[in-house]
């Protein structure tokens, strides 16, 4: 069933219930729009922030029943970020399938390409939701219609806030310029006239404005919830705000963010590499500040679907990727088993465990420390203070030298040697580049690391790809630009 473009899929007329008709989600019930916006209860009001996690998740065809050509299997950020860097290739080996994937991979995608497509409507219809949950969290009455304790509105409001600036940074970083939508919206009169495109400043600055009040509502603790960890915390929400900073070049503000981040004291480097991604240490390590929680067996579904595709060829490391690595450098192994095919960071096994299991409970990892730690090297880096820059990257080095590998052996003394000091801008940022790309590799940040770097041409075209200066974002979807008549633009060179 195809989705609507952004002028039908952000109608509120039904929400999430009455939307069957247009989407083949998981609705949060047989709701009509009186009821949500008249007489709300407080299981409305719950579900309403929870569904708008959903769009978080790997689980398969929550939009859309097997539509490859549009984007809509799965998320795309593997696709967008990892597949069209120079880390991942398609399939482990070549064929005709999924050509759409192949576009991306080689820079000939045009804007009917279901890349892009998928990203969007994922992070719009995630933005319906949350406008819907932020609508019924403001109402003045909320509390004395629904028996809300005041802790948990403000807890749900400040979740609410954090998913919306996700959505929107997946939107500006991957489009530039989008639609800036903040509430719900009710006829397709109202949907033409949203559909416009605000520009980067302004959907940076909303970001940001959402992350405070955010953290001004989440409780000073590790988890918001004993009994839900997954639900975004006080932690999330700085981290987030040091990212915002560091993709807008803010670079005291991630200094600063990230030393708040860390004078919390919820979050250090894991002793082993690995335990951020087994599915048998999920909130149960010290690295994860955010991730989707999957679990398997569960009505709605809400296992990891991504673990399917990996049985049927996909996602496997470019040559370069596994050369980028330094000599027994246990990352390598822990990020993907070449010789077997096992992906092992989406996995969240060793040994294959949930290849091929379309319903697993490894959860996807968004932000964790180690990422935030090199942050906030980067910054000291663009601030001239090249000695805690350093100190930083040896600080990554020295937990994944120290880690045990997959064989259950400590490398080698000599492994991953800390990088000696300089005052060499370029020699300290060539080592920063290198450190995020084997320790973060397959977490989809390859590519918009590269793009904000402005080295995304340079490196594309040394391997042999034809990245051009338009590829700097990607299209806004042919489908948005037809649907709006034209109210919506298309980004410059497709």
């Amino acid at each position: 069933m195809k989705i609507l473009s952004i002028t039908g899929l952000l109608i509120a007329v039904a929400f999430l219930g009455g939307c069957k008709k247009q989407l083949t989600t998981d609705a949060i019930g047989l709701l009509t729009d009186e009821q949500v916006r008249t007489a709300p209860t407080l299981n409305i009001v719950e579900t309403s922030v929870s569904s708008s996690y959903e769009m978080l998740s790997n689980r398969l065809n929550i939009l859309a029943q097997w539509d490859w050509g549009g984007g809509l299997v799965f998320q795309n950020d593997l696709i967008l970020q990892d597949i069209a860097s120079d880390d991942m290739e398609k399939k482990w080996n070549a064929d005709g399938d999924q050509p759409w994937m192949d576009e991306i991979n080689n820079f000939t995608f045009t804007s009917t390409n279901g890349g892009p497509n998928g990203l969007w409507k994922y992070d719009y219809e995630g933005i319906k939701r949350v406008n819907l949950a932020i609508s019924l969290l403001t109402k003045p009455d909320i509390e004395a219609i629904t028996g809300i304790a005041t802790a948990r509105k403000n807890q749900l409001l400040g979740e609410a806030y954090f998913l919306r600036s996700h959505y929107y940074f997946s939107l500006v970083t991957n489009f530039g310029d989008v639609p800036l939508i903040v509430a719900p919206v009710k006829t397709y009169q109202e949907a033409f006239e949203v559909a416009v495109r605000a520009s980067k400043t302004a959907v940076w600055d909303k970001i940001k404005a959402d992350l405070t009040a955010a953290k001004g509502l989440l409780p000073n603790s590790k988890y918001t919830s004993a009994t839900e960890k997954w639900r975004v915390s006080k932690g999330a929400v700085i981290a987030l705000q040091a990212k915002a900073a560091l993709y807008t070049q803010k670079w005291p503000e991630v200094i600063s963010l990230v030393s708040e981040l860390q004078a919390l004291s919820f979050y250090s480097l894991n002793a082993n590499y690995f335990s951020s991604f087994a599915v048998s240490n999920e909130f149960a390590e010290n690295e994860v500040i955010f991730a989707y929680d999957h679990q398997s067996n569960q009505t709605p579904r809400r296992g990891d679907g991504i673990c399917a595709p990996l049985d049927w060829g996909f996602f496997a490391p470019s040559a370069d990727f596994l050369s980028a690595f330094e000599p027994n450098d246990p990352r390598k192994i822990f990020t993907v088993n070449a010789p077997k095919q096992w992906v092992n960071k989406l996995l969240g096994s060793l040994d294959g465990t949930y290849k091929g299991n379309d319903d697993a409970p490894t959860n996807k990892v968004y932000i964790r420390f180690a990422d935030a730690l090199l942050w906030k090297a980067e910054a000291y880096l663009e601030t001239g203070d090249y000695t805690n820059a350093i100190a930083i990257i040896n600080q990554v080095r020295t937990r994944a030298r120290n880690t045990v590998d997959a064989t259950g052996v400590v490398p080698p003394a000599g492994t991953l040697p800390d990088r000696p000091a300089s005052t060499d801008k370029s020699t300290v940022k060539a080592w920063l580049v290198a450190e995020r790309r084997v320790e973060l590799g397959f977490e989809s940040q390859r590519m918009l690391d590269l793009k904000r770097w402005g080295i995304a041409k340079s490196v594309m075209t040394a391997k042999g790809k034809n990245f051009q200066d338009k590829h700097m974002l990607y299209p806004i979807p042919q489908s948005e630009i037809d649907a709006s008549a034209g109210t919506l633009t298309q980004n410059p060179g497709y």
